[in-house]
């Protein structure tokens, strides 16, 4: 008999009639050497907050007696025990909270010196080595890390049981999977939690799976476009400048991503013009949406599809309020897409008067810092 049958079974012997049986998360299972657990859903749906759930398990755990470690040890690591590692990408979070606290949106967990930063798989690795008793490792957004990671971890769980838990967000904030070590990690994954939260957006109640970007601008909620830069660090405090992102989960009605058309008939076009050399046509545009936006392709393509069409949706227009949006094209087509050079990318700063500053954080935030 499997589990939810022998539940509802033990439900009709106490009386109650036939019912469906639904279970809530479980203990956490230490004797399962070998696993790789992501744990995934959009930001704010609680992945964080399951790992705090197994710290406090494991303490539980760790009180029983020698049978329970013998079931729970291998290769002279006892996956009772937890480290938890941080993403040195993502230290603005929670700035409030202790040092060794596993935070999350509800609360902490000290951890004392059973949590540290590692900004990559090498980091992760050495971190291993030097705490060879320890059996279950959390590696919290484990997609920012280079794709190596993943095949370290599958390795380590193989040839010693170690168990690794990977809350991490699979999906950017365009509905797409993140990165490749995103993909890596799903492709060498045990076990896979998903875990969702109700739309945010305040008439809806629908059941969502996705994060969603937006700017606040004059008091306006402004989605982001397709092309805002794929990284951004910064905290998961509510911002009100229009350089800096604001995040909840949407569902399908509500998840508003415009620009994405434009990104692929203009943008990119006129970037890979550029990479052959003619830089003309691009510069025209990024200068007409810094300069006078209605004049600009962008706002043509927005334009034919949330204003003058059968279902128009106004909302999606606010995306043209944000600041610097030449800025954040040309951090898509050079950190992203890869089509114009560093000296390409001065020349267009240079020649636009764009805002140096933000183009030197956002191009950092994506791993391809220059000084412009």
């Amino acid at each position: 008999m499997d589990e939810a049958n022998d539940s509802a079974q033990f439900l009709r012997n106490l009386g109650f009639p036939l019912v469906r049986v639904h279970h809530s998360l479980n203990h956490f299972d230490f004797t399962k050497a070998g696993r790789r657990i992501l744990v995934i859903g959009p930001m704010g749906s609680g992945k964080t907050e399951f790992s705090a759930r197994m710290w406090r398990d494991s303490l539980v755990a760790l009180r029983k007696g020698k049978v329970a470690a013998q079931a729970t040890t291998s290769s002279g690591a006892d996956r009772r025990e937890i480290f938890v590692v941080r993403s040195s990408l993502d230290s603005a979070r929670f700035p409030d909270y202790p040092a060794d606290a596993l935070a999350y949106r509800g609360g902490y967990e000290r951890c004392g010196d059973h949590i540290a930063p590692a900004r990559d798989s090498f980091a992760l690795e050495t971190l291993i080595a030097e705490n060879p008793g320890i059996g279950t490792w959390i590696v919290d957004e484990a997609a920012f890390y280079d794709e190596r990671v993943a095949y370290l971890m599958k390795d380590e769980a193989e040839a010693r049981g170690l168990v690794f838990v990977l809350p991490t967000l699979v999906l950017n904030f365009r509905r797409e999977i993140f990165n490749q070590t995103a993909r890596l990690l799903l492709d060498t994954a045990t076990d896979v939690f998903p875990l969702s939260a109700y739309c945010e957006h305040s008439d809806c109640l629908a059941d969502s799976l996705y994060t969603y970007r937006y700017y606040t601008v004059d008091g306006l909620e402004c989605p982001a476009l397709y092309f805002d830069p794929l990284i951004i660090i910064g905290g998961d405090r509510a911002k009100k400048d229009g350089k800096e992102p604001n995040y909840c989960t949407r569902c399908d009605g509500h998840h508003w991503l415009p620009g994405k058309e434009y990104s692929y008939f203009t943008l990119k076009p006129l970037g890979e013009a550029a990479a052959r050399g003619d830089t003309k046509p691009l510069l025209a545009e990024l200068n007409a949406i810094a300069g006078n936006i209605i004049q600009s392709r962008l706002y043509a393509s927005l334009a034919s599809r949330y204003l003058e069409c059968a279902s128009p949706c106004p909302e999606q227009m606010h995306a043209l309020k944000v600041p610097c949006i030449a800025e954040r094209a040309l951090v898509y087509l050079f950190a992203e897409q890869n089509l114009l050079s560093a000296d390409q990318l001065r020349e267009a700063t240079e020649v636009l008067g764009l805002d140096r500053d933000y183009l030197m954080r956002r191009l950092s935030d994506n791993r391809r810092p220059i000084k412009l």
